[in-house]
């Protein structure tokens, strides 16, 4: 499996959504709130695409990277779960550190907040980072879906409503390391 920064923002969020999402259970193009995110994203800096280069590595895909000063500029609509933001964001520098990009920062941009934060990679978060990772193929790798665990984040999740169905999700075990099929126990 391939580690992306949507991972580590999942994993900072909730494991359910981790498992959910890495299953295939993928239920961000029904939510609103994430095409709003979209829109803020592709218009909130229109002379980006210009100025800075996409830049896709080893699982990643950074939307606007300055290759000149090595400033990876991320995106978002809230600051409501800025923790996960700032996680992804990390990865990304990791992952860019890891492929011979040494020195790289980080900015976390919130547009509708006015807000920016600067983010640089500290060996504590190296250490973190691979430990996170270590965690999340565990949490993927299992054929059972961690249980709901209802935070005041969840009503504003693309998954709100799957989770809250009432059913169970597991893993096929006859689907393990191929295509994910999901039965409901």
């Amino acid at each position: 499996m391939i580690i992306t920064g949507t991972h580590f923002n999942y994993y900072q969020v909730c494991h359910r959504k981790l498992w959910l999402f890495s299953s295939g259970i993928v239920m961000e193009h029904t939510s609103d709130l994430v095409y709003e995110g979209k829109l803020i994203h592709e218009e909130s800096y229109p002379q980006r695409p210009v100025r800075y280069e996409e830049l896709a590595i080893d699982g990643i895909k950074v939307d606007f990277y300055d290759a000149r000063n090595k400033v990876v500029h991320e995106i978002k609509k809230s600051d409501k779960i800025a923790p996960a933001h700032r996680l992804q964001l990390l990865y990304y520098l990791y992952v860019l550190e890891l492929n011979g990009v040494l020195g790289a920062t980080g900015i976390l941009e919130y547009p509708k907040l006015r807000k920016r934060e600067e983010v640089l990679l500290t060996d504590i978060d190296r250490e973190n980072i691979r430990n996170i990772t270590i965690d999340i193929e565990e949490i993927t790798s299992s054929p059972n879906c961690p249980p709901c665990t209802k935070s005041r984040i969840c009503r504003l999740c693309s998954y709100c409503d799957f989770c809250f169905s009432g059913g169970e999700v597991k893993m096929d075990e006859s689907s393990l390391g191929g295509s994910p099929k999901k039965i409901r126990a």
